[in-house]
């Protein structure tokens, strides 16, 4: 009874005065409002192997939030040219493998918001098949270097909230291939699925210092499948296309904006309460 005449009250209330009822049930009337949601303005970013594929599409899409994007490759001429194109980026020389490269870029940063994991390689062939100089250097390129990298820019990204209000994030590139076992990607597959677990951990040590995510994407068009294509499928790309198209239940590769616009996402304000998470971007693969 107390409710009802209570909303009974509240309701003639309304109507003797609309205009504060307005008020009442409106209140982001007052309240400015973002004009576009993913905003990344006055940060600053960093993406290893940001020169091509989903690196370039991520550091594009990071600029397009309003970031400012160190774009990190050994290729400089392409990460200059890239830089160039967009503005508000600047390319810098990094060996994801070796400490003294690591050490020598963070030397020139002076600040960092996020970090985006992205440079690998990959490799076909069983554990029958896969020689040892092989798994050791995806171990080194995929799984070391996401260490040698998060740990040799974590006292920046530790900093992040000095800035602004937010977190330093971290976002890996990661890999179905974390998630579930793949034909013939035996050290691939090891090596993805150590990216993911890194990813988990790190969320849960620093939960209130750092963000810490990873996107695993499906088969993505990028100069890294092209590479596979050459090197293992040479006499039968179309064909090989084909079946990894297939695969994906919506019928196609990803695109890289596709996975950078996830990167961008779990970069931003509106993912403060992520971490820990891996987000699936495959074309419906892994739900198949």
């Amino acid at each position: 009874m107390l409710t009802c005449a209570l909303l009974a009250a509240l309701y003639f209330s309304f109507r003797k005065n609309p205009s504060e009822a307005h008020v009442m049930t409106n209140p982001s009337a007052s309240t400015p409002q973002k004009t576009e949601a993913f905003r990344l303005d006055g940060r600053h970013a960093l993406v290893t192997g940001g020169a091509s594929g989903i690196g370039e599409a991520t550091v594009r899409e990071l600029v397009r939030a309003g970031a400012f994007v160190w774009i990190a490759d050994i290729n400089v001429p392409a990460a200059e040219a890239l830089a160039s194109e967009l503005g508000s980026a600047k390319a810098i020389h990094l060996d994801v493998t070796s400490p003294d490269s690591i050490a020598a870029a963070a030397a020139k940063l002076d600040r960092l918001d996020i970090l985006v994991n992205n440079a690998g390689i990959g490799h076909v062939g069983s554990i029958e098949t896969t020689d040892i100089e092989d798994f050791d250097r995806l171990l080194n390129v995929n799984v070391r270097a996401v260490f040698l990298v998060s740990k040799g820019f974590l006292p920046l990204l530790f900093q992040a909230a000095e800035q602004h209000e937010a977190l330093g994030s971290i976002v890996n590139v990661a890999s179905v291939s974390g998630l579930v076992g793949i034909k013939q990607r035996f050290a691939y597959c090891m090596s993805k699925g150590a990216v993911v677990s890194m990813t988990r951990q790190m969320a849960v040590e620093y939960p209130t210092k750092l963000r810490v995510n990873a996107v695993c994407p499906g088969t993505v068009q990028t100069p890294f499948v092209e590479a596979y294509l050459e090197k293992y499928h040479k006499d039968c790309k179309e064909e090989t296309r084909a079946d990894l198209r297939a695969r994906q239940p919506v019928g196609r590769l990803g695109r890289p904006e596709e996975v950078a616009s996830l990167i961008r996402y779990l970069a931003s304000d509106e993912a403060a309460f992520t971490t820990g998470s891996l987000m699936v971007v495959d074309g419906g693969w892994t739900a198949a």
